[in-house]
């Protein structure tokens, strides 16, 4: 379709980033569209006003239960049907949910939306982090692709508050205005689709499955050389060697490893990780910022239209802060950004709790209060945002690798359910004080990184498994990865110079090689 089979090298993997980003910026403006509606008399009249403290809450959060759930059941079919079918699975939900919600006269109608669109989102977000880390053909490109996918769901998020805050000036006059915001979720899925129904899986998925020829192929594609060329015959060999031994490994692999792990690749371990590290990523507190920001601006004394403006302000300050991650994850770190981010985000929630529980305040307070919010989520943008969506996928096993994106998926969405749900209902009764519940799992999370997280960044993914590989495991993987790279270094060099001087790196798209010779994340 659209010649997109004839593609390879760069632009191959670029049209997979926007296939991706499209997917990942739908999932930031589904989280993200229904605040800037749910408070509106035409939409609450529109689903019959809907009485008590929890309906909107439930409202709001039954979305990312949904997700969590999916996100789990992806464990169950997410290598057999691939990461890109996963995608295109998560595309089609999307669509259906788009409908229901745009549609809808009812509570059970909207949460039955929500549902459905959730479970998109779970698909979604279970496969896009793991195929754009087993597309990627640098251990330095890893890093900024997922970062850059994460700065588009914050985009999404930010255009959705914007997109919401203009159709609601109109309520007054068109009743049905509201409708639209939530129609166009399907868009992005549309798109995501088109650009995917001609796009290849991952070469790992390939050689998993056992269809060696396509993944042969699709490496090719990537490396935009012949199948034969040595490079691509050396990147195989890579890959298929990793997957002998975890093979071995995972005989005895069973899920009470992710307990107690006493295996020689610490599966578990690896697997637990996945799930913890976004898991703690929703309990610093972002979520409860993004979906209820208006809310909270309305609780310091704000009127509903500066209210909105300031939510607007907050997710797109959080949007323009997600972007330069993609330029420093590689440089900085991925343990150093999240430790240090959890400790600026506590002693910024710190200060905001401090300030909005004073028995007196003021207007300069209330102004502060606002600052210290908006600090936090240009603070949490750097160092956590992406982070963990890279960290998760890239420490995991080949073999689990579908199992470690859905678990590190159902992590993020269990955990913003929880504080959704919880963080919503706190908010309307007792207000800002519920906010020392983020404010403590801050320094909470810093400490894990600290303990338990050790550094990935400039690894390929077949050398992680030597970083987390126990007693003969990691010599042995470590000699075979040593040598596979040296006897190729000096062609992978010579191929990165002659492509520098042809320009065949930015035509026909080879995506390059860094000094080290690290030719495949």
């Amino acid at each position: 379709m659209f010649g997109l089979e004839k593609l390879q090298g760069k632009a191959l993997y670029n049209i997979m980033s926007a296939a991706c980003g499209s997917a990942f910026m739908l999932y930031g403006y589904d989280a993200g569209v229904l605040g800037g509606i749910q408070e509106t008399k035409q939409f609450r009249a529109a689903i019959g006003n809907p009485q008590g403290a929890f309906i909107i809450p439930v409202i709001a959060s039954i979305y990312n239960l949904a997700a969590g759930i999916m996100a789990l059941c992806v464990i169950m079919f997410g290598m057999q049907i691939g990461r890109k079918g996963t995608i295109q699975l998560g595309n089609l939900f999307i669509v259906i949910g788009a409908a229901l919600q745009s549609s809808t006269f009812s509570v059970g109608q909207i949460i039955a939306g929500r549902i459905v669109a959730g479970m998109g989102i779970g698909c979604i977000a279970s496969a896009v982090p793991t195929y754009m880390a087993e597309m990627s053909l640098q251990a330095d490109q890893r890093g900024p692709e997922v970062s850059y996918q994460l700065a588009l769901l914050i985009t999404g998020v930010a255009g959705a508050y914007w997109l919401d805050f203009g159709f609601v000036q109109g309520l007054d006059a068109h009743p049905w205005l509201w409708r639209i915001p939530l129609a166009l979720q399907s868009c992005f899925a549309i798109f995501s689709a088109v650009l995917l129904f001609s796009l290849p899986d991952t070469p790992r998925w390939y050689y998993a499955r056992g269809r060696n020829d396509e993944g042969d192929h699709c490496l090719a594609r990537l490396f935009a050389l012949p199948v034969e060329h040595e490079i691509v015959q050396a990147q195989r060999d890579e890959v298929l060697g990793s997957m002998k031994e975890e093979a071995a490994d995972s005989e005895s692999f069973n899920w009470l490893l992710l307990f107690w792990d006493n295996s020689e690749l610490q599966f578990g371990r690896r697997l637990r990780t996945s799930f913890l590290i976004n898991w703690a990523q929703q309990f610093l507190g972002i979520n409860m910022l993004v979906y209820f920001s208006t809310q909270i601006f309305t609780n310091l004394n704000y009127s509903p239209f500066i209210s909105g403006i300031l939510a607007g302000v907050l997710n797109t300050c959080f949007a323009l802060a997600s972007y330069p991650p993609i330029y420093f994850i590689e440089k900085v770190g991925r343990r150093a950004m999240m430790f240090w981010g959890a400790i600026a985000c506590g002693i910024c929630m710190l200060v905001y709790v401090a300030l909005t529980n004073l028995k007196n305040p003021t207007v300069a307070t209330n102004w502060t209060a606002v600052v210290f919010i908006i600090l936090y989520e240009v603070v949490f943008a750097f160092g956590w945002l992406g982070t963990c969506w890279v960290y998760g996928p890239e420490i995991a096993p080949l073999r689990y690798r579908h199992v470690a994106g859905a678990m590190g998926a159902a992590g993020e969405w269990f955990s913003t359910w929880v504080m959704v749900f919880g963080g919503g209902t706190g908010i309307n009764a007792v207000g800002a004080p519920i906010f020392a519940w983020p404010l403590i799992c801050c320094f909470l999370a810093a400490a894990y990184v600290w303990f338990l997280c050790p550094e990935t960044t400039g690894l390929t993914l077949e050398e992680i498994d030597v970083l987390f590989a126990r007693g003969d495991a990691k010599a042995r993987i470590a000699a075979n990865t040593t040598q596979r790279r040296n006897s190729t270094t000096g062609s992978i060099t010579e191929h990165r110079r002659r492509a520098s001087a042809t320009g065949s790196m930015g035509e026909k798209g080879g995506v390059g090689h860094n000094e080290k010779g690290q030719n495949m994340a």
